[in-house]
């Protein structure tokens, strides 16, 4: 009998023609303002362009590869929370943690990267575009011009994440009281709610199927009731 499958045997990866020749396309049209790229075959394709070549890159997006459908536009803020997990016990010593900051597909030399994704309405295929913005004061040029659906997206990753994009000229809040400091989607924003109690999913008791209700299981542990 032939065996079909072995743990010994190495896999071929799998090879996307579509996306290799739509990245070869873009690398032709952007030139160096494309820094890396990286396609996950049979599911997208990542790329990231200079910071200051955001909005031409963008552009010629839409022009020249048909890119014209606008999804979302938002941020990440690529560093470990000094403050651990929202799941960490409070009442607990904080564990060591790692600091090293790690970029994703396609990479990054900033900690904070603002992302679009953008779908070629014929073809259907999806791009998601990545720029780095600067550690100390982010900033980035608005893309209303070129997507006007841009505009709110770009207002609420100016209000959360604390970066400027130039040439929006109405980047008021959406959510927070106008004199609100600081940006809460940002991994540096101390969450207070959590470090003076604990996430309710850490003591809340909820019972297993077909178990003890919580309040005989809690006499059970203390040995019945007093």
């Amino acid at each position: 009998m032939k065996q079909l499958s072995s743990n010994s045997e190495t896999t071929t990866p799998a090879v996307d023609v579509v996306r290799e020749q739509m990245l070869e396309a873009i690398k032709g049209s952007l030139g160096d303002a494309l820094i890396d790229s990286h396609i996950k075959p049979g599911d997208d394709l990542w790329i990231r362009v200079r910071t200051d070549s955001w909005r031409t890159s963008v552009q010629k997006l839409r022009d020249v590869h048909s890119f014209d459908y606008f999804g979302f536009l938002s941020a990440i803020d690529w560093m470990p929370s000094p403050y651990g997990r929202g799941e960490d016990d409070p009442t607990e010593p904080a564990p060591e943690r790692d600091m090293t900051i790690r970029s994703g597909y396609a990479g990054g030399d900033t900690r904070m990267q603002v992302f679009i994704r953008i779908v070629n309405s014929t073809t259907h295929f999806g791009l998601t575009v990545k720029v780095d913005v600067a550690d100390s004061s982010p900033s980035v040029e608005s893309l209303i011009t070129i997507f006007a659906g841009a505009n709110w997206h770009e207002r609420e990753t100016h209000e959360m994440f604390g970066i400027d994009f130039v040439g929006h000229n109405d980047l008021r809040n959406m959510y927070l009281p106008v004199d609100f400091e600081g940006h809460p989607l940002r991994k540096d924003f101390p969450l207070l709610a959590r470090m003076v109690k604990p996430w309710p999913g850490i003591v809340d008791v909820e019972p297993l199927p077909g178990g003890d209700e919580p309040e005989l299981a809690a006499q059970d542990s203390k040995g019945g009731d007093a």
